[in-house]
């Protein structure tokens, strides 16, 4: 009965009978009294829950004067997964049964690991999000519908202008959660690594962009460290990179090398993408023993290594496309070593594409000049260096395309 009731949760509709039957088995139940205050909005936890049978409601600013009723789920319904989106685990709403429950507990660490054996579940993933984010909207519009009949009344010479201002609000409303979801996505904190120091920047061109970056722990001595970049900008690019982001995380941790790993991510994006995106990606392996850092490029941009006295380092340069494209892509993989006082940097295109009043480009050179002519203390300072120089180049143009920055220094 457990696992014919997991085939209709539609979070899990798509895993193999396998994998079902072993959540049947592995899943912890309990139970909850009507009334119990199952997750309170912006307090940390670390597991959801399916519900198995009753309802729950969904309440966001509980106790307060903007407390609002969100919805009410029943059974098959998944409660409590938004905490999923956050590094620190903070629900963004509360949630209190309204009657008797019965439900499947599932820790964050339960649905990590069936992330990693299942990776396909992270479109799944994006598409919860999706409808979560739909209901919201639906929510705020019947809101905001009822305010403009009210307003109506009284200043019915203002409804075109009226109902301008509510599309506005609306918009930016949406992408201001979307712009919160898509950095909770990414690192909160920079590594710490003996004999190693870390920096990092992420700077969309609207609220939300296609770029993105990550550190990922492999255990031992060893440190993933990736940047990607997904043609297009604002929210299309933003679902891609989810996507491609969860996709990273979940290859990073089991595949053998960082070619495999690129290589199982493009079988997962050509399954899943009918929107004919693709993204560049730059996957390397730190070992912080030997100091060497062992990396494939996917179509994306060419590192700059630095030594102590700020003189360019030449990298090899093989040829490398995109993921999303082909069904075995061409894939750039080269090995650096990093000496004492070496600067690495990764980065995007939207750094040396950035252009001026006159249309000029940053360029590759624009960024090495900066580079050798700032010696900052860290390599935050390095990436803040960077994007601030861009910006002064830009001397107010409007910024073209999304940034991100990942600098690695060697002590």
């Amino acid at each position: 009965m457990k696992e014919q009731f997991l085939r209709r949760v539609p979070l899990f509709a798509s895993l193999p009978p396998g994998e079902t039957a072993y959540l049947a088995q592995t899943l912890r139940p309990s139970e909850l009294a009507a009334e119990t205050l199952v997750f309170l909005e912006g307090k940390q936890d670390d597991r959801f829950y399916i519900l198995l049978d009753g309802e729950v409601e969904i309440i966001k600013a509980l106790g307060s004067d903007a407390e609002r009723l969100l919805g009410i789920r029943g059974p098959g319904s998944v409660i409590g997964e938004m905490s999923l989106f956050s590094r620190d685990g903070r629900h963004t709403a509360s949630v209190r049964a309204r009657t008797p429950l019965q439900v499947f507990e599932m820790t964050r660490a339960d649905f990590d690991a069936l992330l990693h054996r299942q990776p396909t579940l992270a479109y799944e993933m994006v598409r919860l999000l999706s409808l979560r984010l739909d209901e919201s909207e639906n929510l705020a519009m019947r809101d905001l519908l009822e305010k403009n009949r009210q307003l109506a009344q009284a200043y019915d010479e203002l409804k075109a202008a009226q109902a301008q201002i509510i599309e506005k609000e609306k918009l930016e409303a949406e992408l201001e959660v979307a712009r919160t979801i898509q950095r909770s996505l990414l690192p909160r904190t920079r590594p710490r690594l003996s004999g190693f120091d870390f920096g990092m920047l992420m700077e969309p061109m609207h609220s939300v962009g296609g770029d993105f970056f990550d550190f990922i722990p492999l255990g031992g001595d060893r440190l993933g460290i990736v940047i990607g970049d997904v043609t297009d900008h604002g929210v299309p690019a933003a679902i891609f990179m989810a996507l491609t982001y969860s996709l990273v995380r979940a290859e990073a941790k089991r595949a053998p090398s960082p070619g495999d790993a690129l290589q199982n991510i493009n079988r997962h994006l050509l399954d899943m993408n009918d929107s004919e995106m693709f993204v560049t990606v730059l996957y390397g392996l730190l070992n912080c023993v030997t100091r060497e850092f062992r990396y494939v490029r996917a179509g994306h941009e060419l590192p700059v290594l630095l030594d102590a006295r700020r003189e360019a380092i030449p990298l090899g340069r093989g040829e490398g496309q995109p993921l999303g494209v082909f069904p075995e892509p061409e894939l750039d993989e080269q090995s650096v070593a990093l000496p004492s006082g070496s600067l690495l940097l990764l980065y995007t295109d939207g750094v040396t594409e950035a252009i001026d009043r006159n249309g000029q480009p940053f360029g590759l050179s624009g960024l090495q000049a900066v580079l050798r002519a700032d010696r900052p203390t860290s390599a935050q300072a390095v990436c803040d260096a960077v994007y601030d120089a861009v910006r002064a180049y830009r001397d107010g143009a409007a910024q073209h395309d999304d940034i991100a920055l990942v600098a690695v220094r060697a002590a």
